[in-house]
């Protein structure tokens, strides 16, 4: 199909001409293509033109010349959105703003324990650059080879080690950023104490790009990892993971991850990576993956870990368990973990929802709800994973065996989500725990969020994006004659 060019288009990359470097403007449509769809390949946009900026003074140019055009920028980093948020409009009206060569990291004070890094940092660079002076950034992902620092600010990632560290919300000291207007948001100082008013870089945090291109970010370190320990473990059920997870947590204060998930998801990943193997002999209904780590090389994990696990067995509340006894046999226990979501998706279609609903409630609704999608939908097949320390479940629901895909996503996935979405609400849950709103739930946080947030989420979108142009069609359904709603 061929691509319709907007006026605004072509004039915006003939005034961006003289003002970026060789290589900032790309217009031909095979090097474009690659960023137009979303990494589950549900959305698919169109743009005629990505910019590649190589500093914030050239975001800054592009933001100010493309808000003169009134051309929409849209974003994106390492195109690993789960919701589609950095996919552009179908229209074609958008230009792309890619940041993956803003990758400097200006700055890392081992002392301090801030490392300044620009947007398009990869986050497995970022450990790499840390490690290297006996830090950490103690924030990953299975996506930590593509996801980029603007990204997972733009969306508040949260991640695997979440129990003991929070979410990006928490290890952001400070942002930069240019605005709608072209101004630029300096929050890098890391400072303690700031009592001006409204927390800028709150706002931006978690905006998914819809008030502001972040362009680099002060994000805290940690002291690097003396010693870890990694365990699996086999219980009966999610109440029987949550009696460990308690135990783990009045035993060890290091307690980085606690990962629950059920033998199906197991299951699917043994058949997807070919030199797999099960940690445990035997099946087991639902498995644990918890790792603890200590700061001080003289501490032994491994020995508490152990020690919490055969007294766990004694207690009845795991079946078996198996301590990681190297490095390399950790990073299978982690690699099984990250691999489900590929595995999921190679088995076939499904309907995919990250979902938090308070933490002491979490084993019971994963139980529940997959039992109320079975029922209501015969013929799929429901269950959930995740972080059961912080109450975010990854719970899809995966479509009868035979099931047309476009069909699928047109017409049943909508009424699945609604379904699930109403359950979580009901549980006193968020309808995004880590992955942001983008395009996928825009229509459900329309329908279910509490109308305070929704007033004034519309509100701050206004005062900061009156055009409308930072990344449309995401996180805030604005209308132009919403007025003063």
């Amino acid at each position: 199909m061929t691509e319709v060019q907007h006026p605004s288009i072509e004039a915006l990359a003939a005034r961006l001409a003289a003002l970026l470097a060789p290589g900032a403007i790309v217009t031909d449509p095979d090097a474009i293509a690659p960023w137009l769809t979303d990494w589950r390949r549900r959305y698919h946009g169109a743009a005629t033109l990505l910019l590649q900026p190589r500093d914030t003074a050239e975001v800054r140019a592009i933001v100010v010349a493309a808000r003169a055009l009134g051309v929409p920028l849209v974003p994106q980093g390492g195109n690993s959105s789960m919701v589609g948020g950095a996919t552009p409009p179908a229209d074609g009206r958008a230009a792309i703003l890619s940041l993956r060569r803003l990758d400097r990291i200006r700055r890392l004070d081992p002392a301090a324990g801030l490392v300044v890094a620009e947007a398009g940092v990869v986050l497995a660079d970022l450990h790499a650059a840390a490690l290297a002076e006996r830090r950490r950034f103690p924030l990953s992902l299975g996506a930590k080879g593509n996801a980029t620092v603007g990204g997972l600010v733009s969306t508040n990632a949260g991640g695997t080690q979440v129990l003991r560290f929070g979410t990006m919300r928490g290890l952001v000291a400070g942002v930069e950023a240019v605005l709608p207007d072209g101004t630029l948001h300096d929050g890098l100082p890391a400072l303690k104490k700031d009592n001006r008013g409204y927390d800028l870089d709150q706002l931006l945090i978690g905006a998914e790009g819809t008030l502001g291109v972040v362009t680099a970010a002060t994000l805290r370190l940690v002291p690097a990892v003396a010693a870890r320990a990694v365990a699996w473990a086999g219980v009966a059920s999610p109440d029987a993971a949550m009696a460990l997870l308690r135990r783990m947590q009045r035993a060890a204060p290091a307690l980085e991850s606690f990962e629950l998930l059920p033998d199906e998801s197991l299951a699917a990943v043994l058949a997807y990576l070919p030199d797999a193997r099960a940690p445990l002999a035997g099946r087991h209904a639902w498995h644990v993956l918890i790792e603890v780590t200590a700061d001080v090389a003289d501490d032994d994990p491994g020995a508490l870990v152990e020690a919490q696990l055969a007294a766990a067995l004694d207690a009845g509340e795991i079946a078996d368990a198996a301590l990681a006894q190297s490095e390399a046999q950790a990073e299978a226990f982690w690699r099984l973990r990250e691999s489900i979501s590929d595995a999921e998706r190679a088995t076939g279609p499904a309907a995919q929802h990250d979902i938090s609903v308070p933490v002491e409630t979490m084993p019971r609704f994963m139980v529940e709800a997959a039992a109320a999608c079975d029922a209501r939908f015969p013929g799929t097949r429901a269950s959930g994973f995740g972080h059961l320390g912080d109450g975010n479940v990854h719970f899809h629901v995966r479509a009868a065996p035979g099931t047309d895909p476009a069909h699928w996503y047109a017409e049943q996935v909508p009424v699945v989500s609604r379904f699930v979405h109403d359950l979580v609400v009901a549980a006193g849950g968020s309808i995004s725990a880590e992955h942001g709103i983008g395009q996928m739930k825009i229509a459900e946080l329309e329908r279910l969020g509490p109308p305070a947030r929704l007033h004034a989420l519309r509100a701050i979108k206004r005062a900061f994006d009156p055009g409308q142009l930072f990344n449309p069609g995401k996180l805030v359904a604005l209308a132009p004659d919403r007025g003063s709603e």
